[in-house]
């Protein structure tokens, strides 16, 4: 199946380059500055905390539930959510209790007291240094990925390619992470592994771009990059917009019916996805045309390793045949 045929008009994507360019710029700037002044919202995994779920026969009366806690000194600032359906509720505090004697479960059950017939479902709580220790994790999770990317571009493609790509990564990154702060969602572990697979997507929707670049430089006639980019990358267009509207409304199914439980994870891969198809064409490819990559370095390379392949099965013909 094809969106755009392969005989179409070559697209100008060079052209637009230095637009979409400070397009890029100003988002991660903008996603930088909300990093900075308003911060992530670390949820219980990484700042540690108290979740108590609470399930109502009938629909949960949330905001009489709001005003009683909020005159309660330890739930003072609790976050109290719907989840996943309006007779389900999750009280979401930033605090623990470091006294072992004492019973959240019945400390809550005072506190609801004739807001209904409901009971308790369960009870987590994480310690501020457990939380920071998985956030110390993750953060070395997403820097040794990148390494590991950095790595296996230079081995597969050129330096050229390994820096484009990793700078289209961290552009994704940074923005996602942008948006997570403008809508303050909560940061927690889901997110931290949509994260990580937004970096896998972005970097496979890259990878195959960078494919069709290489494969343009050996058989587009044309020495000017730019060129040779276009054509590459519009005829792969067709499957990166095939790939990217089939994940982008799995995701989006997610995220409208998954539930409350799922609605952080499929937020940022929402993000992740548009961003990262975004970056693969718009970021990669003119960043690498930027670096100064050389079609006639890379075609001389390619005939010299061609000139030692043939030379080494001349060499192996004539061992073979008791020439040598």
């Amino acid at each position: 199946m094809e969106v755009f045929k392969y005989n179409q008009p070559i697209i100008g994507f060079m052209s637009n380059a230095k637009k979409f360019a400070i397009l890029s710029l100003s988002l991660v700037i903008i996603s930088l500055g909300l990093l900075i002044f308003k911060g992530l919202n670390y949820g219980i995994d990484f700042a540690g905390g108290t979740v108590i779920q609470v399930k109502y026969r009938g629909d949960a009366p949330i905001e009489k539930i709001r005003d009683i806690l909020h005159q309660h000194k330890s739930y003072k600032n609790a976050n109290v959510t719907y989840f996943g359906s309006n007779s389900d509720i999750a009280i979401k505090t930033k605090t623990t209790s470091k006294d072992v004697n004492v019973d959240i479960s019945d400390q809550m059950n005072t506190l609801l007291k004739g807001t209904g017939e409901y009971k308790i479902r369960g009870v987590d709580m994480v310690g501020p240094a457990v939380g920071n220790e998985l956030r110390t994790q993750g953060l070395m999770a997403m820097i040794l990925s990148i390494i590991g990317i950095l790595a296996y571009i230079s081995f597969r493609f050129e330096w050229r390619f390994a820096l484009a790509s990793v700078i289209a990564l961290i552009h994704d990154v940074t923005i996602t992470l942008g948006a997570l702060s403008l809508f303050q969602i909560d940061v927690n572990l889901p997110i931290l592994a949509a994260i990580l697979t937004i970096l896998g997507y972005s970097l496979n929707d890259t990878v195959i771009v960078f494919d069709r670049i290489r494969e343009g430089i050996r058989t587009i006639k044309s020495t000017n990059l730019s060129d040779v980019i276009d054509e590459s990358v519009t005829r792969t267009l067709s499957r990166t917009t095939l790939t990217s509207l089939t994940t982008f409304f799995v995701v989006l199914t997610l995220y409208l019916f998954g539930g409350e439980l799922l609605k952080g994870f499929s937020f940022t891969l929402l993000v992740g996805v548009v961003v990262g198809t975004y970056s693969s064409i718009f970021v990669a490819s003119p960043i690498l045309m930027w670096l100064k990559f050389s079609i006639s370095e890379f075609r001389a390379k390619e005939a010299e390793k061609l000139k030692r392949e043939k030379e080494k099965e001349r060499m192996r013909a004539m061992y073979e045949q008791g020439t040598i």
